[in-house]
């Protein structure tokens, strides 16, 4: 089972997931990539992630142009802007699904009002991926 998650700068909303996702079902392979790159992880992300037990510092932004050719049961886009510019995988993708989260990294106000967008951006993706993986994923595993 292979899974990439999408979202254009793949530095935060599209690390989280990878990072649920995978601690979920350790058995598959996870990916991510960004519709445009930014090449570097969003720190608050890698932060909240901490704080939850994820950790996602090892991860990597990468260009969805790196899997265009792979196989994938799974192309998940988590946000609009990578959903309206995901490209045609030149490979087999068995399910394209589009779950879009807000990107707390656009949040403008106090520390605390920001860090409370991440947080609440985190928690979103973290149930709505373990819905996934319990009610699609899990029985998909070979």
């Amino acid at each position: 089972m292979k899974v990439l998650i999408l979202c254009t700068g793949n530095s935060c909303r599209s690390q989280m997931a990878q990072g649920y996702l995978q601690h979920f079902a350790p058995e598959i392979a996870v990916a991510s990539a960004g519709t445009e790159a930014s090449g570097q992880l969003n720190p608050v992300a890698v932060k909240v992630m901490a704080e939850d037990g994820i950790d996602i510092s090892h991860h990597t932004s990468d260009s969805v142009e790196k899997y265009l050719y792979d196989e994938w049961d799974y192309v998940i886009t988590v946000c609009g802007g990578a959903n309206e510019k995901c490209p045609v995988f030149l490979g087999k993708v068995k399910h394209r699904l589009h779950i879009g989260f807000d990107d707390p990294s656009h949040a403008v106000g106090t520390e605390e009002f920001i860090m409370s967008e991440y947080y609440r951006v985190r928690a979103e993706i973290k149930t709505t991926f373990y819905d996934l993986y319990e009610q699609s994923i899990k029985y998909s595993v070979k």
